[in-house]
């Protein structure tokens, strides 16, 4: 019982960063390349944030997602496509050194909600590794949550990244 109390000092403290914290850019974990969903509602959003950097980590081929966010008004100068990853955990181990040379401190990271406990938990990992804070937007869908041993997996997969950077993952055999 002992852990609780550092563990409920610890979560109220990342509680009052988050209400602190002024991303900088937003980074995007690509989705289903069928429906668009997640790039159709950043879309949305970079239109009520229009001073910051979008990234958009896999997803739908680069025509697709561009002409989505064109449609949506949203100024093309603002993408940065990244087609490096293969998985959830490669999605923020590609990028984060790039966000952190490019002296980004803080993030919204937008996904899917089934898929936003995951994410957390990785992205609390790996770019909590490089400094980088991040506010999570889900975006809203049908389908329910993933399986809790899928964060365990990947949470594993993003402590071995910190420690060696090797992510347990295969490359792509061919980039977008």
């Amino acid at each position: 019982m002992s852990f609780i109390l550092p563990l409920l000092v610890w979560w109220g403290y990342k509680e009052v960063q988050n209400q602190l914290v002024h991303p900088q850019a937003v980074l995007v974990l690509g989705g289903s390349t069928r429906r668009l969903e997640r790039e159709k509602f950043t879309a949305d959003f970079a239109n009520k944030h229009p001073n910051i950097p979008i990234w958009i980590s896999g997803g739908s081929p680069p025509r697709y997602t561009k002409e989505v966010f064109t449609k949506a008004g949203v100024d093309p100068r603002r993408l940065h496509l990244d087609y490096e990853a293969v998985d959830t955990v490669t999605n923020f181990t590609t990028l984060v050194d790039d966000l952190q040379a490019r002296g980004i401190k803080s993030v919204y990271l937008i996904t899917s909600d089934f898929h936003m406990r995951r994410a957390c938990v990785i992205g609390e990992i790996v770019l909590g590794s490089r400094g980088i804070e991040f506010k999570a937007i889900s975006v809203p869908s049908e389908q329910g949550s993933e399986p809790i041993e899928k964060s365990i997996r990947d949470g594993a997969r993003a402590i071995l990244w910190v420690a060696t950077g090797y992510t347990g993952a295969q490359k792509a055999k061919n980039n977008h």
